[in-house]
């Protein structure tokens, strides 16, 4: 992200910011880009309009221009009953707000957010999220994250890289359908159940306890969907099943799996 911003340079490669190459054209690819560092940093004795109105200076905006733009940036953030509060004060979603707000300032086309989200309570993160897919209907929006929870909330591609390394690129749907987990169905019932059963079904990979008592998941084969014929044994044996979900898969373990250097 940062030699992507320009504040660090690259040992080797090239990066453009919509055809503007980041070394060559360095002021001409800032001009846009919005960045929203980790941390939300800001100059916390400044209050929240001082500090906008500075932003929008060093933009180069002057008099009515800056008005506007300072007015639409608290606008599209609901900073209104904050403006003139000094930003230390701020709690921590509001600051976040303050730094999506000097972010969007200047209308960028490229918003690059460095973990929005980090340290927030559910409320905030909530808010921010909502926030960032309202940007994102007008703009390219890059979020670094270690939430995965955050991909699934607001992204619509997600990039995983280690060590340096890409070693994923698609949807989060695309992501999630590469774990074991994928497809599987778990059952939760108030009696014992069959799992030497469920795991003879067609299609059925294998079949985990879970630490809940009577609850076990049943893995699907790759590329198999399983729930019909689990259903079906339910009703044939009668089983009493008080929950019965169905996985899309789990980002997480495709995460680990894929930074180990694990083959899925």
């Amino acid at each position: 992200m940062k030699m992507l911003t320009g504040f660090l340079a690259p040992s080797s490669g090239t990066a453009s910011i919509l055809g503007h190459d980041i070394q060559s054209q360095t002021l001409q690819a800032q001009r846009q880009i919005g960045y929203l560092p980790e941390g939300a940093p800001c100059y916390g004795d400044m209050t929240v309009r001082g500090f906008l109105e500075f932003i929008a200076e060093v933009r180069g905006f002057r008099g009515a221009d800056k008005r506007q733009r300072v007015e639409a940036a608290v606008a599209q953030v609901e900073l209104e009953k904050v403006l003139g509060q000094s930003i230390e004060t701020l709690s921590k979603g509001f600051k976040r707000r303050v730094g999506l707000a000097q972010a969007i300032l200047h209308d960028p086309k490229v918003l690059i957010l460095d973990e929005p989200t980090d340290g927030l309570d559910p409320n905030q993160k909530h808010q921010v999220r909502q926030l960032i897919q309202g940007l994102a209907h007008d703009k390219i929006v890059i979020i670094s994250t270690h939430i995965l929870e955050e991909v699934t909330a607001v992204c619509t591609r997600a990039v995983v890289i280690a060590g340096g390394k890409l070693v994923a690129d698609g949807t989060p749907l695309e992501l999630e359908s590469r774990s074991k987990y994928h497809q599987a169905v778990t059952l939760v019932s108030d009696n014992p159940l069959d799992d030497i059963a469920l795991a003879a079904l067609p299609g059925v990979a294998g079949v985990e306890l879970n630490e809940r008592e009577n609850s076990l998941t049943v893995l699907a084969q790759p590329g198999q969907v399983i729930f019909p014929q689990i259903n079906a044994l339910i009703s044939q044996r009668g089983w009493v099943v008080t929950e019965l979900d169905v996985e899309r898969g789990r980002l997480d373990e495709v995460f680990r799996t894929l930074t180990r250097g694990e083959a899925l």
